[in-house]
């Protein structure tokens, strides 16, 4: 038996800016050198989710997604 997902406001398009490091980084492309470039891409993803359920009160559910 399948459920059914539903995500509040997950039609919601939402704008992040990221840098061309940062958006390779979440693609999967390793920079051993510059390891934090990952880490910074994914912060400013879970940054922006949380501005978005914070504003309607929903941070607890968010929790459960964050990357």
């Amino acid at each position: 038996m399948e459920k059914e997902l539903k995500i509040p406001q997950g039609g919601m398009l939402i704008t992040v800016e990221l840098t061309v490091k940062e958006l390779m980084a979440l693609t999967g492309a390793k920079f051993p050198f510059h390891q934090e470039v990952g880490m910074t891409a994914r912060k400013k993803l879970n940054a922006a989710l949380e501005q978005v359920y914070t504003a309607k009160g929903e941070r607890d559910e968010l929790r459960h997604w964050l990357i």
